[in-house]
């Protein structure tokens, strides 16, 4: 079971202004910034639970969603999501812009779901 090696969950969430989406989640709401990945930055929502905002020039008509799945062992992870008939949609992979392990899968409702574990030292 993957719940058994979960770290964490983060939300990914598009926005055209970084600045002040941090500045209403981090000053208005109070969640800690705690990754500035320079075009996405990670809030702690509670324990465990993450929202992570990325710039991007132009709000897309669907702004799809990343459900984040932050543990350890990527490789294991996507295996047995590949075995139980998920469909991959990018096999693991080292992304050196944000410094993590990552792979992508689909979920039944054709939401984006990210496998990744941190490399960036700044990660808790």
């Amino acid at each position: 079971m993957l719940t058994e090696q979960i770290n964490a969950a983060i939300t990914f969430l598009r926005t055209t202004d970084l600045d002040k989406t941090t500045h209403f989640y981090a000053n208005i709401l109070g969640f800690p910034l705690v990754l500035d990945q320079g075009k996405c930055r990670i809030f702690r929502a509670l324990s465990g639970a993450y929202l992570g905002f990325c710039i991007q020039d132009a709000a897309p008509d669907n702004r799809e969603v990343i459900l984040t799945l932050v543990l350890e062992d990527v490789d294991s992870a996507c295996a047995a999501l590949e075995g139980a008939g998920v469909p991959i949609e990018v096999q693991p992979r080292y992304n050196e812009q944000y410094q993590i392990y990552q792979c992508f899968a689909r979920d039944p409702n054709g939401y984006l779901i990210e496998i990744q574990r941190f490399h960036d030292p700044r990660w808790g």
